[in-house]
């Protein structure tokens, strides 16, 4: 991803501040759940198509009883992991038993995603929010946007 990529999505994403979190919808000012807020940013930047990718119905607790990595085989599909994040890099992070959380890096540790309750924040990826109880991380990786053709 180039550096004219890495500012826009960056940009784009910080015009979703405050946007109420809603599992499933994609609406800036009106709602958005985290993996909408990736697609949403990344369309309005021209990576992806509008309606490019569409995970389709997903219900809200399936990380909580499966550990499918179905979350990150969709990432994979537009991303590859990657070791150290840029900004606008994406990291994943494990509640319940799989990665089934995301965030676009601001500068690691910041990020900013949309989270149940909250809806769209910046975070620091160190703080309790994105931290197990004994205050070990839940991330499980990054990922970088494949180059377009």
């Amino acid at each position: 991803m180039d550096k004219e990529l890495r500012e826009a999505v960056i940009k784009e994403a910080m015009t979703w501040l405050g946007t109420p979190y809603h599992r499933g919808a994609k609406l800036k000012g009106v709602g958005v759940d985290c993996g909408q807020f990736l697609i949403g940013v990344y369309e309005n930047v021209g990576y992806l198509k509008p309606g490019e990718c569409n995970p389709g119905y997903y219900p809200h607790e399936i990380h909580l009883h499966r550990a499918e990595e179905r979350y990150l085989e969709y990432i994979l599909q537009y991303c590859d992991p990657v070791d150290t994040p840029q900004p606008g890099d994406i990291a994943m992070f494990r509640f319940g038993k799989s990665s089934s959380h995301s965030a676009i890096v601001i500068e690691w540790p910041k990020v900013i995603h949309s989270y149940v309750r909250m809806g769209v924040i910046l975070s620091d990826a160190r703080e309790a929010l994105l931290c197990y109880n004994d205050g070990s991380s839940r991330l499980t990786g990054f990922y970088r946007p494949k180059r377009r053709r």
